[in-house]
């Protein structure tokens, strides 16, 4: 048994088993990541579609993913490879349960397979590899040796994430990682713990370091009686505008905020599309703090 430290479940995962995440198991007592070049997600993507709407804008990325997730949102867009019973077979499928599943549903690729790849498609604009699709911060180590290979192909490494992972995680990667989108889904403890079983703390401190590291963009998909109130946008817009960067100075107004419309999907499918008059109010309402505001699915 081994102790996983890359987010605050701190999981204890027993020797062949997965943790929480469903990414992260245990060999000779160490934890190591278990979905390693497992690809379950491969697409040439516009770069606003992570969305990052003020990091080479009209230029394309390619985006893939893996499968799991530390977080369990009822809502997820993503839940065939996240934490659905569908992805916990990829889990299985990975772990060499059967091979003929594997051909058909996830194809490995080494760094060096997925460097290249992305160097292919430079010439149709291609600027680099974002990680995306899963939570890619269960899967640390593949984004690591990844990115250094792209730097070095003078690409850019974009990941898209919850946010809910340690600070050391983060110095690890932030060397070689040019932009996040990170979800800030919410800025209630109640709503992070109760909903989506995570930790806001963290991911608060998360991006509080991200921005002094690399381009951040932030988003908050408004979900109808969650957190879809205005005194809950102000609070959390005001926060942002705090954020400092490296030398001290206060940054946070510049740092774009994509306030996105709710969808029913997957457990949640109990209530009605966000309005879209209540997107555009809580827009007006973050725009009072913050420089760069933006809808999403409207």
């Amino acid at each position: 048994m081994a102790r996983c430290d890359v987010c605050f479940r701190h999981c204890e995962i027993p020797e062949g088993k997965l943790g929480f995440c469903g990414a992260r198991t245990c060999l000779n007592g160490k934890v190591i990541q278990a979905n390693y070049g497992r690809i379950t997600s491969l697409a040439l993507d516009p770069i606003e579609k992570k969305p990052l709407r003020r990091f080479y804008p009209g230029s394309l990325i390619l985006s893939a993913g893996s499968y799991g997730c530390n977080l369990r949102c009822p809502f997820c867009q993503n839940y065939e490879i996240s934490w659905s019973e569908e992805a916990f077979k990829y889990a299985e499928i990975a772990d060499g349960m059967s091979a003929a599943d594997r051909v058909h549903r996830i194809e490995i690729l080494s760094p060096e397979d997925l460097a290249h790849t992305a160097a292919y498609y430079r010439e149709r604009g291609n600027i680099g590899v974002a990680f995306t699709y899963n939570e890619p911060l269960i899967g640390y180590e593949f984004i690591l040796d990844t990115a250094k290979l792209v730097r070095n192909m003078g690409m850019k490494t974009v990941l898209v994430t919850n946010g809910t992972a340690s600070l050391s995680v983060l110095a690890e990667l932030a060397p070689y990682v040019d932009a996040m989108n990170i979800d800030l889904k919410g800025f209630t403890d109640r709503y992070y713990r109760e909903v989506l079983k995570g930790d806001r703390k963290m991911v608060m401190d998360f991006i509080s370091q991200a921005v002094k590291d690399c381009h951040v963009e932030l988003t908050t998909l408004i979900i109808p009686g969650e957190n879809d109130s205005e005194a809950e946008m102000e609070e959390l817009s005001r926060w942002i505008a705090g954020l400092k960067n490296r030398d001290g100075e206060v940054i946070g107004r510049d740092v774009p905020l994509h306030i996105s419309r709710f969808f029913p999907r997957y457990k949640m499918q109990d209530r009605n599309a966000t309005d879209v008059r209540l997107i555009y109010r809580l827009a007006g309402v973050a725009g009072q703090h913050l420089n760069y505001v933006y809808t999403g699915n409207c």
